[in-house]
């Protein structure tokens, strides 16, 4: 599965996805499901990298001692908005506001698109950003 980012407007983002596969009903409920749980992830300001305390202590975070100031002096990473994934020939895209979230948004939808391209459906490519030649956007 090929990964291409294009111009990436924050607040105005098109995910375009390309099957390998013309998809079954099944395989675009569960691309639906993938992207209505990351944006949920996302209202509720789960990708936010400035508190990544988990993570940053590594391996081991057995007796991890959490610090919530630092959890709640951070700046809200929320996303806005999202559209429902619209589906054409062997492509789907969605519309995504992502507000204030992080970058690390995209990494983890990119990781669950591999995954699923692994399991369910072959994708031939996902493209962030910009417009498809394939299914104009209109304004």
């Amino acid at each position: 599965m090929k990964i291409k980012f294009r111009e990436c407007d924050w607040f105005d983002l098109w995910i375009w996805i390309e099957f390998s596969e013309f998809p079954s009903e099944r395989e675009k409920q569960l691309v639906d499901e993938l992207f209505n749980s990351w944006f949920l992830i996302g209202k509720l300001g789960g990708f936010n990298a400035g508190n990544l305390q988990v993570q940053d202590t590594g391996v081991d975070v057995s007796d991890l001692d959490y610090d919530h100031d630092a959890a709640d002096d951070g700046m809200m990473s929320v996303m806005h908005n999202i559209s429902d994934v619209e589906y054409e020939d062997g492509w789907a895209r969605c519309w995504v506001d992502l507000g204030t979230s992080d970058a690390i948004a995209l990494d983890i939808l990119v990781n669950a698109l591999q995954q699923f391209s692994q399991d369910h459906v072959q994708l031939e490519q996902v493209i962030v950003g910009g417009q498809n030649d394939n299914w104009k956007v209109e304004s």
